[in-house]
């Protein structure tokens, strides 16, 4: 009698997944820098949860207009539901809450069936998940202050003492920050230098919060893709740029790959003087150097350098990297989950990228959510290289869950556990009050407006 109680013990009673159905969806936004994200609760009629979040920036629209598509559905019909709504969904922002509905399918699944996502995409390819640790050259985010080389150098090692095997440093825009490394429409550059100067005094004396609308601000005001700034590399420049560089080198060494992102919008002529002057550093991937859809334009970067290179976090589906890989011009594919439109897009462009000979790093400026939903995917496909790792800077990032995984950025690896969906155990909900934006007392907004939303979505005749 005794060994039948322990064997009902352990037998799933709240979940028949054939009759699961989906009730409710909720948001709420979190301020994780830089521009905060939305994380998203959908609930059944079984009691289930899965948790999904959205890109970083993106607005809560992009996820509330897709609620009355998803209500009543079997969330285990994943793909289904993903083919329903993945017409909504675009590039960089845009495809936010496709992705995060995608996530949170994937959670409940697992939790229905009493497996870990990652499971549910063929199983491990590795046991645990390399990160790949960020480091801003700026004294505090946003403050414009930048750091001396060693003094980057020496953050950078300590990071490499507590486990971290790859690096990337980012915002190296000091091109922009000194006069004379560029040359360009002086009515233009003076505008730039002043946003630039306002939002360096307001950074200093601002919250987390403001901080994010100042950068904001800044953000858009750079909306001016390279090739239109007409902005061109001096001399000045590329000695400054090859000197910085140089000393972070020989500060932290050679053996251990390390990434560069933020340049600055500067024409494919001036990325290719940039990329030749910095091959000699051994590094692991140029970031984003261009916008990403300039397909010829990369390929021709590419061609005059051996320095390997990487993009595309703001590219929605798998099937729109096809054309970059096609050329050749990438080392590396660098997706979003949250951008390209999840979990399963996110292992489909795995596949894909192999083919043409890429390996795959995955971007994450998020929460410890889309965190987690990073790893299964990591897990689970063969040329995944590194999943990157930008909360050094915040002591109550992980804080913002319970979680079954191993703490998620120490040793410079993830060990996922076997516990069902993401693994995510319970929220803390008393962290993200600290850290959200509560529309009347409510950590969870609800989304009850947007029920019974209807249009006619066929996109044929």
């Amino acid at each position: 009698m005794e060994k039948i109680e322990q064997v009902y013990d352990n037998v799933n009673t709240f979940s028949s997944p054939s009759g699961l159905r989906i009730t409710d969806m909720k948001i709420c936004k979190v301020n994780v820098p830089p521009w905060g994200s939305h994380l998203v609760k959908i609930e059944t009629n079984q009691g289930l949860v899965g948790y999904g979040e959205m890109r970083d920036g993106a607005s809560p629209t992009y996820v509330k207009l897709l609620k009355s598509r998803i209500l009543s559905e079997n969330p285990c019909n994943v793909e289904r539901i993903f083919r329903k709504i993945a017409q909504f969904g675009g590039m960089a922002r845009q495809s936010a809450g496709v992705a995060a509905i995608e996530i949170a399918l994937w959670d409940l699944v697992g939790k229905a069936y009493q497996i870990p996502v990652y499971q549910l995409l063929g199983g491990k390819q590795r046991e645990r998940i390399r990160l790949y640790a960020d480091t801003h050259i700026e004294s505090g985010r946003f403050t414009g202050d930048v750091m001396e080389p060693e003094a980057v150098g020496n953050i950078l090692l300590g990071h490499m003492k507590s486990g971290f095997c790859a690096l990337k440093i980012l915002s190296v825009e000091l091109l922009m920050y000194r006069k004379g490394n560029v040359s360009g429409a002086t009515d233009w550059l003076e505008e730039y230098w002043n946003m630039e100067r306002q939002a360096r005094e307001d950074g200093r004396k601002s919250s987390v919060e403001e901080k994010a609308v100042i950068n904001g601000k800044l953000y858009d005001y750079n909306n001016l893709a390279h090739p239109f700034t007409n902005l061109h590399v001096t001399n000045q420049g590329l000695d400054c740029l090859d000197e910085y560089i140089g000393r972070i080198r020989r500060t932290i060494g050679y053996e251990i790959p390390l990434a560069i992102d933020h340049f600055g919008h500067f024409p494919l002529i001036d990325m290719v003087k940039i990329a030749k002057r910095l091959e000699k550093y051994n590094l692991l991937w140029l970031e984003d150097m261009l916008p990403w859809y300039l397909t010829n334009q990369y390929k021709d970067l590419a061609k005059k350098t051996e320095a390997p290179l990487a993009t595309g976090e703001d590219i929605y589906l798998a099937e729109n990297f096809e054309p970059l890989l096609k050329t050749g011009a990438l080392a590396m594919v660098h997706p979003d989950l949250l951008t390209v439109g999840g979990i399963l897009e996110t292992k489909k462009l795995s596949s894909m990228a192999a083919k043409y000979g890429a390996s795959m790093a995955i971007h994450m400026c998020e929460s410890p959510v889309a965190c987690l939903a990073g790893a299964h995917a990591a897990i689970a496909s063969e040329n995944f290289f590194a999943l990157e790792y930008d909360a050094l800077d915040m002591p109550w990032w992980e804080d913002l869950l319970e979680t079954s995984a191993s703490p998620l950025g120490a040793g410079g690896h993830i060990v996922l556990s076997d516990s069902p969906g993401l693994g995510i155990q319970s929220l803390n909900e008393e962290v993200i009050r600290e850290h959200a934006d509560l529309a009347g007392g409510e950590l969870w907004m609800s989304t009850d407006d947007w029920n019974c939303e209807t249009s006619l979505d066929r996109v044929w005749s």
